[in-house]
């Protein structure tokens, strides 16, 4: 605790005057462009490894980095993206998963959570993931599984975005853009899914790959 103590000393007396125009500027409301949904855990730090000032993101995270479909019983991940959507107006959302993600091996083995069922209970939401992996990944072993999983769940969370009907909306006129992405702990390196392709590619800062359906209301497509 100690540390955290001496950190947001370090903050107010060197971080917060060198960027003090900034805060006051933001002191008076927030226009975040992205919505940024990642997982808990300790190690994912999306402010660090995309280099973001404050403000320039609005981020949910949770066990899994999962995307409940939307539903007649609200909850705190769905009224957060619909704050983002409607009342902040963001223009772009990133499902980001890791690699090591301890939800992802909790989803594939629900018989180890049987000390933490609100774990698992949270994590059952996410449960087309496990059965697209166990069915289609009949031949791999434990690591590809792991890895399977981590990859299958985020377009999983991303088809699911897409049932909630603040994103739904300005998907199909072309509002909105999404990307799918995937987080390497132990190298800085992050993998995006391409739509076009079908598959996951390098970000390498040369081209931007995304996740983000055909706008089928765009103006160009109304003629």
């Amino acid at each position: 605790m100690q540390r955290l103590i001496q950190g947001l000393r370090k903050f107010q007396e060197e971080v917060f005057p060198a960027k003090q125009e900034l805060f006051q500027h933001l002191a008076q409301g927030q226009r975040p462009s992205t919505l940024f949904i990642t997982c808990a855990d300790s190690r994912v730090v999306p402010d660090l490894f995309t280099q973001s000032e404050p403000g320039e993101l609005f981020v949910i995270r949770n066990a899994g980095n999962i995307v409940p479909p939307f539903g007649r019983q609200p909850g705190g991940v769905t009224a957060t993206i619909e704050f983002a959507v409607v009342a902040l107006g963001v223009r772009h959302i990133i499902v980001c998963g890791h690699t090591d993600c301890g939800a992802m091996k909790g989803l594939l083995h629900p018989e180890r959570l049987t000390e933490m069922p609100t774990v698992a209970a949270w994590l059952a939401q996410a449960d087309a993931t496990r059965r697209l992996v166990r069915e289609n990944y009949e031949t791999a072993g434990e690591a590809e599984l792991v890895s399977a999983m981590i990859h299958e769940n985020v377009l999983v969370q991303l088809k699911n975005l897409e049932t909630h009907p603040s994103v739904a909306s300005r998907l199909a006129r072309g509002d909105l853009s999404l990307y799918g992405w995937i987080y390497d702990i132990g190298t800085g390196q992050v993998d995006s899914f391409d739509a076009g392709r079908q598959r996951y590619v390098r970000l390498d800062g040369t081209s931007l790959p995304h996740a983000t359906p055909v706008a089928r209301l765009r103006k160009g497509n109304l003629d």
